[in-house]
């Protein structure tokens, strides 16, 4: 099992935006601008929370901007209004263990869905864009309370207006 984070955050650290909007980044660029399209062939899970859920099932027909993998959305709702996504509840850590040894798993959007996973130490992989964007407050990729934890810089790549740093455990 290899647990990835990717996902896009301001200059100033913030997936979000204080109201858990996402205009400042599709204001900046688009995926199509990024190598996401090859990351998301290589998943087989993507796990989110409720609010990271909530901002793409805006979407026109949101279940197909991820056909190919399992997608599970951490709620304490019992069902989903967009076909594709099973809600789940409880662990995240324990969840993730559950899922086997050979699926390559995506952490999609907030810090309670990664925290749990940095804490116990499951994060192999961190692939986070930056944005030209200073929000000045939001909703910031990590919780400020990890423990702390080594990564080792892999890659850098630009994209567009996008910096792409990948780190490695």
């Amino acid at each position: 099992m290899s647990v990835f984070f990717y996902g896009c955050i301001t200059l100033d650290g913030y997936l979000a935006d204080k109201n858990h909007g996402l205009n400042w980044l599709h204001e900046t660029g688009s995926p199509e601008e990024t190598d996401c399209d090859r990351f998301y062939s290589e998943m087989d899970v993507a796990i989110m929370g409720r609010r990271t859920f909530e901002e793409i099932a805006r979407l026109e027909n949101a279940a197909s901007y991820y056909p190919t993998t399992e997608n599970y959305v951490f709620t304490h709702a019992d069902s989903l209004p967009q076909r594709g996504f099973t809600p789940v509840r409880g662990d995240v850590a324990e969840f993730v263990t559950g899922l086997g040894p050979d699926k390559n798993i995506w952490i999609i959007g907030g810090n309670t869905i990664l925290a749990p996973l940095l804490e116990r130490d499951m994060v192999d992989c961190l692939i986070v864009q930056v944005a030209p964007v200073l929000l000045g407050e939001g909703i910031p990729l990590f919780t400020q309370k990890e423990a702390t934890r080594r990564f080792r810089l892999e890659t850098v790549r630009q994209y567009g207006q996008f910096a792409e740093l990948v780190y490695r455990k």
